[in-house]
């Protein structure tokens, strides 16, 4: 019998990007998440993994509050079941630096990944060993679902498309981080449910990514002229990047600086042509 996923998050980029790509290798629905919270435990027997990627804007900027925290919800209600649990959480709960592993002590700053952390020791108290915690670095892709009114908060390819439209390239030859194109996420999340994995793996690249690199590799397909304008005062200059020796350890996958530049280019044509 083939694997059977719920993805919660019809309009959402990382949900409909993950059906899209799921569907292909095993039994998928998505669907929104207002429609989760009419559903019995009898409904989700059907499914053998359920990834909510929805969220809650007073979880992401609020300190935590139970009601609004998506994942714990759907977790009572599966709880008694054999379902295992995709919880996407984000590098922001480590401290910034170089070779960040999952041993590494967490250290949230803000309510967001205060609240990630809350929510995977929530996760992993009721549902022990059936939850499988993503760790994610930056995703770069295009969202389909360009509501303005829904978007929680902006991603580095937000703010790059934002200063391509009035011209502007903004100089970052100095920093880096590290990124994952939603192609490369996809595969990762396909492989890690066909090994059947649970517990806490960084999501990434697993390498340093200059931001002037990766502009580069974004602005491929622009034929507009652009210019090069001095980082802003205000600008996070933090660098950093993930180690995922564990996920490739895990899972039997190539993950390289090449395959991030040509999705980046892949998406720069969709962009730009």
């Amino acid at each position: 019998m083939k694997t059977s996923i719920l993805i919660v998050g019809k309009k959402s980029f990382i949900g409909s990007s993950l059906f899209n790509s799921l569907k292909f290798f095993f039994l998928v629905k998505i669907i929104k998440f207002e429609d989760i919270l009419n559903k019995k435990e009898n409904y989700f027997k059907k499914f053998n993994y359920i990834i909510n990627c929805t969220s809650n804007n007073r979880y992401n900027k609020n300190l935590y509050n139970e009601k609004y925290d998506h994942d714990f919800l759907i977790a009572q209600k599966i709880h008694n079941l054999k379902i295992l649990q995709i919880f996407l959480s984000s590098r922001k709960v480590y401290r910034i630096k170089n070779n960040i592993k999952e041993t590494q002590k967490t250290y949230p700053v803000c309510n967001y990944s205060k609240n990630k952390i809350r929510t995977e020791n929530k996760l992993k108290k009721l549902l022990k060993e059936k939850v499988l915690i993503l760790r994610i670095s930056n995703i770069v892709g295009i969202k389909k679902f360009n509501n303005k009114k829904r978007k929680l908060y902006k991603t580095f390819i937000d703010f790059f498309l934002e200063n391509t439209k009035k011209g502007i390239i903004i100089k970052n030859d100095k920093i880096y981080k590290d990124f994952l194109s939603i192609y490369k996420f996809c595969e990762i999340v396909e492989k890690l449910i066909k090994v059947r994995a649970f517990g806490t793996y960084n999501i990434s690249l697993g390498k340093k990514v200059y931001l002037d690199k990766l502009v580069k590799w974004l602005n491929e397909f622009n034929d507009h002229q652009n210019k090069l304008k001095e980082m802003p005062n205000n600008y996070k200059k933090q660098s950093f990047y993930l180690n995922n020796d564990k996920l490739m350890k895990k899972i039997n996958i190539k993950n390289r600086l090449i395959d991030l530049e040509n999705d980046c280019k892949k998406i720069s044509k969709l962009i730009f042509r």
